[in-house]
């Protein structure tokens, strides 16, 4: 059981399932509301472990009924929280979602105390790994990076403006296809692997712009990709920690982020390992 750290956001997802997406200045009516735990490092998180980590996750939330929402399933999945520390005056951050039939969603998040994890703030437990995304301060990712010594893996979500220090660092850098245009040349300063996804389509591993691996997701009845990605980075970093070779690895994480969209919710949707590899 390979130990993986987590330093990242926590959010309440309220989600919106309505018949189509809104064109812009549109709005559309009829949806049905549901509230779920969310972030792209609490997600994550919980991915992890279903999937066989044992897990610590570093973040901040509010003092609210927010927090107690979107910190549940992190509790009963056995996610260690001692370093997710509540803060007074500032709410639970907040991604406000809406999901078509096929899927496809838009996102807004309202960061909150997500914000507010400072760089040092962070005490890095002894761990196997450590995943990192953008949802807090980059100067947050950065000290860390220089800091940390084992696996790194950072998901470049959402794309934003980063110390070139941290590419060249990180052993696993993970962005979709949209990200992967929005960073362009400057992925080239990656020494480590970097994965690319492409939603339904086929993801790529390469290193020094050479092709590792490449998988396509199986085919699945998907009905919310929110969290497909978050799940894809989580089991990526947890099948290369556990030393499965990079296309094994690759084929495994296209799977559990197939499977992730089979369901509404970012957390309620991912995976446990046994329906990961009945789908690869």
């Amino acid at each position: 059981m390979p130990s993986i750290t987590v330093i990242g956001s926590v959010n309440l997802d309220i989600v919106a399932k309505a018949a189509r997406l809104p064109a812009p200045g549109e709005t559309v009516t009829g949806a049905e509301l549901f509230r779920y735990p969310g972030g792209k490092g609490a997600n994550q998180a919980l991915a992890a472990s279903r999937l066989g980590a044992d897990v610590t996750l570093i973040a901040r939330v509010g003092e609210d009924g927010a927090a107690d929402e979107a910190l549940a399933l992190l509790r009963d999945g056995g996610v260690e929280l001692s370093q997710c520390v509540a803060l007074a005056g500032v709410p639970t951050g907040t991604a406000l979602i809406a999901v078509a039939p096929s899927g496809e969603n838009q996102i807004v998040v309202a960061p909150g105390a997500n914000r507010h994890l400072a760089p040092n703030d962070v005490d890095i437990p002894v761990t196997d790994a450590l995943i990192c995304q953008l949802e807090v301060p980059v100067d947050t990712v950065a000290k860390v990076a220089s800091e940390f010594t084992g696996f790194l893996a950072v998901n470049l979500a959402p794309a934003a403006r980063i110390d070139v220090s941290v590419l060249q660092r990180a052993d696993l850098v993970v962005v979709n296809e949209t990200e992967s245009a929005w960073y362009g040349e400057s992925l080239g300063a990656c020494d480590g692997m970097v994965a690319t996804t492409r939603g339904a389509g086929r993801a790529t591993l390469e290193q020094d712009g050479t092709l590792v691996a490449e998988a396509q997701p199986p085919v699945v009845e998907s009905i919310d990709a929110t969290g497909a990605g978050d799940t894809f980075t989580a089991a990526l970093t947890v099948a290369l920690v556990e030393g499965q070779k990079p296309q094994d690895a690759l084929a495994f994480a296209c799977a559990a982020g197939a499977v992730a969209t089979t369901k509404m919710g970012a957390q309620p949707s991912l995976p446990m390992r046994d329906e990961v590899m009945s789908n690869g």
